[in-house]
């Protein structure tokens, strides 16, 4: 498995994905000229840009690495030779995914040590009100990442199930969308107030709620821009559903991956 996950992150990085990433990089060097603009919370504002520009970054990742992982081997016919070795099925996606995973790690480290800079260089010219909570950001950095491993997971699994590009890219695009909002939609759908609200659709309603993956537990940008203290019952329930559902994920993509006939 280790010589899997070698040759995605080598195939990954020949690829030139830091190049692209780089530019993209430079975005972050705006952000203290942009956060200007705010009279009274120009740290509050580059804490935010900071965190929208990680969690851009590593959407794309999710979806056009996730997304074309598995297909791409096999259009381009990469599975056949490794797959013709005596290695499971299941090997070969886990070593796939955890070489993603990875990638996404390393990415979020680079990207959050920028904006821990850029943080601390808009904060440096224009005090903030408030004390920086370095903490929350690092964490909330961090659970950036952990929001699209998941997200990741999944990209994998429309690969799995698909023979051509656009399942993958669209289904991962449209899972970020609804894991997103859901956790807002559930609540609004079993507010008291929701009377007029037919049964059907709040079942419906709760019923992808447990299907979708809930990617909004994972942002806490709100934590990180305000300096709230964090609740650590709620960080630990975060992991373990994140462990928990992208194993789930990760599981059912081996199954069809290896009922998958590649020819």
């Amino acid at each position: 498995m280790k010589q899997i996950v070698f040759v995605t992150i080598k195939g990954i990085l020949r690829d030139r994905i830091f190049l692209g990433i780089g530019f993209v990089s430079l975005l972050f060097l705006l952000i203290p000229s942009v956060s200007s603009l705010s009279m009274r919370q120009s740290t509050e504002l580059s804490i935010s840009l900071s965190l929208s520009l990680i969690s851009f970054v590593l959407l794309l990742l999710s979806v056009f690495l996730g997304g074309t992982s598995l297909w791409r081997d096999i259009d381009r016919r990469y599975a056949f030779s490794i797959l013709s070795l005596p290695i499971p099925r299941t090997m070969y996606v886990v070593g796939r995914f955890l070489g993603v995973s990875l990638i996404i790690i390393l990415v979020t480290l680079v990207l959050g040590c920028i904006s821990l800079g850029v943080v601390w260089a808009t904060s440096s010219f224009y005090p903030p009100e408030h004390a920086i909570n370095w903490g929350n950001l690092s964490t909330a950095i961090v659970f950036e990442s952990l929001r699209y491993i998941l997200l990741s997971s999944c990209a994998f699994f429309f690969s799995a199930l698909s023979t051509s590009f656009f399942l993958p890219v669209f289904g991962t695009i449209t899972t970020y969308f609804a894991g997103s909002a859901m956790q807002q939609v559930y609540e609004y759908v079993n507010a008291p107030s929701a009377t007029e609200l037919s049964p059907f659709l709040k079942s419906a309603v709760k019923s992808l709620y447990y299907f979708v993956p809930n990617l909004s537990s994972a942002d806490l940008s709100v934590y990180a821009i305000y300096g709230v203290n964090l609740n650590l019952k709620a960080i630990l329930l975060t992991l373990v559903y994140f462990f928990v559902y992208t194993c789930i994920v990760i599981t059912l993509t081996s199954i069809f991956f290896h009922k998958r006939e590649i020819k």
